[in-house]
């Protein structure tokens, strides 16, 4: 009785191409990930903790302040208290252009955020921003 004969398998090139498109998905969303809101840990954007980002005079009441090496945009919803969150927009990741009166706003598509709590407070984003830890110490705002 002779051996079952062994067929080597080789792929065609649909296959390929369907295993390389799928990798490139997965990189492209591995890219553009972000945290998630309920990633509140960390100073967001790569600033090592103690890392000072701005002085509290730089952030005016009402206002705020965006940080875009670091893609923080910190706020100061009413005197003396200040937040800070992700400046990645969760629409389609460009970075939220300004901060005017207790509104954080992404120009590019319209949407608009909370200053005090980053949730969204006008379309086409679905989500909030991310909150991002920080310490205010005397006059200097740090990461956290």
């Amino acid at each position: 009785m002779s051996a079952p004969r062994q067929t080597q398998y080789r792929p065609t090139r649909r296959i390929v191409f369907h295993g390389l498109g799928a990798l490139g998905v997965a990189a492209a969303l591995a890219g553009c990930g972000g945290g998630s809101s309920d990633d509140e840990g960390g100073g967001g954007g790569g600033a090592e903790a103690g890392t000072e980002l701005a002085t509290t005079s730089e952030v005016p009441v009402g206002g705020g302040l965006i940080l875009g090496d670091q893609q923080i945009v910190i706020t100061q919803p009413t005197e003396g208290d200040f937040v800070a969150f992700t400046a990645v927009c969760t629409h389609q990741g460009s970075t939220v252009t300004s901060v005017e009166d207790g509104v954080i706003e992404c120009a590019v598509h319209g949407s608009s955020f909370s200053a005090a709590t980053g949730e969204v407070e006008g379309g086409p984003a679905g989500s909030a921003l991310a909150k991002v830890q920080i310490a205010v110490e005397g006059d200097k705002i740090l990461a956290a």
